[in-house]
């Protein structure tokens, strides 16, 4: 009788243990035992089930365990928040919220704020709009000083691309813990802001007592890439040793941050040596050490590495062949340029972005074919961009061919009418093939 109908501490536990990734079949057991034990309204053990269920990504069992339960505490409202908000569905768990709220002495409390800061949802501007509104509610009900809340107002800051505001958050914290000083460094990395975020990580070190504040591999990685980004070789060095020290280079992320850093700096014996660490290099890896080459013009390296990728059965990505196309177009090997993105639009059928075929206009323009780039730009589908039509212009005015020049001029000042440098650029085009009269027409308009 006790196996027909478990009494509620034994569905308790059995519920404990099957929750998780794995527990759907465990879910649909236990749900009716719940029911016919006669203990479906008991409100512990329906937050149990829906948390069960939402830990199995099955949102709709869990919202019907929510809407059958008659009597609702805090704990479940925030248990099927939290479950809207870890499946990115940010205006379901703000609709939730919101109907929480019309009921007496339902506020939320730091549980809800951090469940609806840490939506997994793309950034976006309703997602900072009500990450604002978040944050004053937060404000009123005294909840900024929570560490947990205050963290997931930094990350929602940092996720929109409001550096500022997030920095503000850091600053007001009186508490910080690994995750709140990780998340500020990886704010400034993703945001052009390595000075900033190598800074703060010197306060980090500075503030940590040996174990509770110390930077992880994702901040390490990030750190690296903000090194790789402003060509800070020292300092590039220096979070190797850090690395080395607290055992985080095994972390693949780390040693390809570290390759893209030493690589970027001209430290291509270190770049290898990294990777030569790498049990199981991954394509980042691969497109780190082809794009390290490629940007130091060692094109006969970068094209080296690409091959063994290829051998390794590794399959390349817009990434990778971006960087071999690079190494062909600046050591104007155009074979090798040609073939390369024949492979990627044919065999790998990747769409190319204007990034590829800037390469190959420079590639096909270093080599004198300009028309032939003018036919590509003409019947490609890729959207081109300024740097696409740049390219182009650039190798119309090497080659002298000016009627092209005025088509390329003509797309240029479409793109962007008013930027200086493309009147410049069209200008010093002109000038180089003796075309008086169209650099007159292109100064009036620039007066214009």
């Amino acid at each position: 009788a006790c196996l027909m109908w478990p009494r509620g501490f034994l569905l308790r536990l059995l519920l404990r243990v099957t929750a998780g990734a794995t527990a759907r079949h465990a879910c649909a057991r236990v749900h009716p035992l719940l029911v016919k034990s006669g203990h479906a309204s008991d409100t512990r053990l329906a937050t149990a089930l829906a948390d069960a269920y939402a830990k199995s990504g099955l949102v709709t069992h869990a919202r019907r365990v929510f809407d059958e339960t008659p009597r609702r505490d805090l704990v479940l409202w925030n248990v099927m928040i939290s479950c809207y908000s870890s499946h990115g569905l940010l205006l379901d768990s703000w609709a939730l919220f919101a109907s929480m709220r019309r009921r007496p002495g339902l506020s939320g409390d730091g549980f809800t704020f951090s469940a609806l800061l840490s939506a997994r949802a793309p950034p976006s501007s309703r997602g900072h709009l009500l990450g604002l509104l978040a944050h004053g509610l937060v404000l009123r009900l005294g909840l900024q000083l929570d560490l947990v809340v205050a963290t997931a107002l930094l990350d929602m800051y940092a996720k929109c691309g409001r550096v500022a505001d997030a920095r503000w958050v850091f600053d007001a914290m009186l508490l910080r813990n690994s995750v709140s000083w990780n998340a500020i460094i990886v704010c400034y990395g993703r945001h052009d802001g390595g000075k900033e975020a190598l800074q703060i990580f010197v306060s980090m070190l500075r503030n940590d007592d040996g174990c509770c504040c110390r930077p992880d591999e994702l901040t390490l990685a990030s750190l690296l890439s903000s090194c790789a980004n402003m060509a800070a070789a020292y300092e590039a060095t220096q979070l190797h040793a850090y690395a080395l020290k607290r055992g985080l280079q095994g972390f693949l992320q780390v040693a390809n941050a570290l390759i893209m850093a030493y690589g970027k700096n001209g430290f291509l014996q270190q770049a290898t040596q990294t990777f030569a660490t790498i049990h199981s290099p991954d394509i980042v890896s691969w497109s780190s050490m082809v794009s390290s080459f490629a940007y130091l013009g060692c094109a006969k390296s970068a094209i080296h590495v690409f091959e063994r990728m290829l051998q390794q059965g590794v399959r390349p990505d817009g990434i990778a062949f971006l960087g071999v196309l690079s190494a062909c177009s600046h050591a104007g090997l155009i074979q090798h340029g040609l073939k390369y993105f024949l492979l990627m639009t044919t065999d790998y059928q990747i769409d190319p972005c204007p990034q590829h075929l800037a390469c190959l206009v420079d590639l096909l323009g270093r080599a004198g074919r300009v028309q032939d780039a003018y036919n590509i730009l003409l019947n490609i589908s890729c959207q081109t961009n300024t740097d696409v039509i740049g390219a182009f212009l650039a190798a119309c005015k090497t080659r002298g061919n000016i009627e092209l020049a005025k088509w390329a001029a003509d797309r240029l000042l479409g793109l962007e009418p008013n930027e200086p440098a493309n009147y410049l650029l069209i200008s010093n085009a002109y000038a180089a093939a003796g075309a008086w009269s169209e650099l007159a027409k292109i100064h009036g308009k620039r007066e214009q």
